[in-house]
């Protein structure tokens, strides 16, 4: 028995064409305890984003969702200030992301680098669909 295909994943049959952007490492304010207030941390930012596909882009960058522009939210959201949860940074990635009305599935991880000592980060992973 196969498994079945990610959502997120490029699919002819269904249409889907898959964006991503891997491992952005960002300075951020973030955090719930006192000792995280008035200070940045490292975060680790992926996005996944199945988007509607079309075989005629025609080598045109304003016809395929641009990785630049999410990443250009992603900074902005982060320059906004102070975020308590990681979950919260997350919703409003993934809420970004849907700007693009091509975006039909949106999956986001924030890790936290220096959270917790002996782990190379912690954090949390959601999606989302349109």
């Amino acid at each position: 028995m196969s498994k079945p295909q990610s959502p997120l994943m490029a699919n002819a049959a269904r249409g889907l064409r898959h964006v991503f952007i891997r491992n952005l490492e960002l300075l951020a304010h973030i955090g719930v305890y006192r000792h995280e207030e008035g200070r940045m941390q490292p975060v680790r930012i992926n996005v996944d984003l199945a988007t509607d596909d079309s075989a005629d882009i025609q080598d045109m960058l304003e016809n395929v969702v641009d990785y630049h522009v999410i990443e250009q939210r992603i900074r902005a959201i982060i320059a906004e200030g102070h975020v308590r949860l990681a979950e919260t940074l997350a919703e409003r990635i993934a809420a970004a992301c849907f700007e693009d009305a091509r975006v039909k599935t949106a999956r986001v991880r924030v890790e936290k680098l220096h959270a917790l000592s002996g782990a190379e980060s912690v954090g949390v992973e959601i999606e989302r669909t349109r």
